[in-house]
């Protein structure tokens, strides 16, 4: 977790120093290093499905390996407790990627794009299957586009 939390806080410091969202330098790493963009919709104090899927998925060594060879993750989060808030500028780009990609304003939502924002695949709540078996989807998807074509 705390790999996940440095990541996207480097991820996070790395676009503002470039005047790029989060989002717009994550592209450029997946663009660069050939990864997919997974990009979860989550409200990390309110949403237990959510919560449970950062633990049970995201905390996965197995899931943190895969990870770090084939994704660039994005968490769009939307925390409601005062003292969790984000600052506006994150906010902001929260709700612009919800705006494009999330809509419907489901919660745990997760997207698997490509370097264009284009998406490959998406899942509406936390996975039913086990996460070995997400990651296995994951693999599938990345293999399309990256090993076969």
């Amino acid at each position: 977790m705390k790999k996940i939390i440095f990541s996207t806080v480097l991820l996070f410091s790395l676009a503002v120093a470039n005047g790029q969202t989060v989002f717009q330098q994550a592209q450029n790493e997946a663009k660069q290093t050939h990864k997919l963009i997974l990009l979860s919709f989550s409200g990390s104090d309110w949403c237990v499905p959510c919560i449970k899927m950062h633990k049970s998925f995201f905390e996965n060594p197995e899931f943190k390996k895969t990870a770090d060879s084939l994704l660039v993750l994005v968490n769009a989060d939307f925390p409601r407790n005062k003292k969790n808030q984000l600052e506006a500028n994150t906010k902001k780009q929260n709700e612009a990627l919800a705006d494009k990609y999330n809509r419907q304003g489901a919660f745990p939502f997760t997207l698997l794009l490509d370097e264009n924002g284009t998406p490959l695949k998406t899942w509406s709540g936390m996975p039913d299957e086990p996460v070995e078996d997400w990651i296995k989807e994951i693999v599938t998807v990345y293999d399309k586009k990256y090993r076969n074509e």
